[in-house]
């Protein structure tokens, strides 16, 4: 899914719940936020912590995948290699605990 706007990510963050048979209280407490939080996010509100926003799409299953429309492969350019989320995560956790 593409994804342009906090809407849309939003909407990609309840489905995904929702398909994964998850409530919202469950989902907040996994993740560490609360209920009231993930109802925000889920409905398209702006600046949400992005941490949080990556914990979120990681207990989901989820993967960020950063794209330009240069990045499609062509046949003499190998494809990007997706970022480890795991370690933007664990960097976003470090950064946080330092606060």
């Amino acid at each position: 899914m593409l994804i342009y706007t906090p809407r849309d990510l939003g909407a990609s963050i309840r489905e995904r719940r929702k398909a994964l048979g998850l409530d919202q209280v469950e989902l907040a407490k996994q993740i560490g936020a609360s209920r009231r939080w993930l109802i925000q996010v889920e409905n398209g509100k702006a600046g949400a912590s992005f941490g949080l926003l990556l914990r979120t799409l990681n207990a989901l299953g989820m993967q960020l995948d950063l794209k330009t429309p240069s990045d499609e492969p062509t046949s003499s350019q190998e494809p990007l290699s997706t970022p480890d989320l795991d370690f933007v995560l664990a960097r976003a956790r470090r950064g946080a605990a330092s606060e």
